[in-house]
């Protein structure tokens, strides 16, 4: 699994899996249930992990969606 995104923001989360999903990469949030425990303080960002074969890919679909910088590793 490799980590694409991180954030505290949960309706970006579900963007960012949405389009990972129409683009047809399955993809998992990490740390929700810590997330939900901790009250959502947002003291524990969640992370939206792939495949490592589709990480390439997934950072495409994001960086393309402007939602990753340009030059952020691919």
């Amino acid at each position: 699994m490799r980590v694409v995104a991180v954030t505290g923001d949960p309706v970006r989360l579900s963007f960012l899996a949405a389009l990972l999903r129409d683009a047809g990469i399955g993809c998992v949030v990490l740390d929700a249930h810590i997330a939900a425990v901790e009250g959502n303080i947002g003291a524990f960002p969640r992370r939206l992990a792939v495949a490592a074969r589709d990480a390439g890919a997934a950072r495409a679909v994001l960086r393309e969606a402007g939602e990753l910088p340009r030059d952020a590793p691919a």
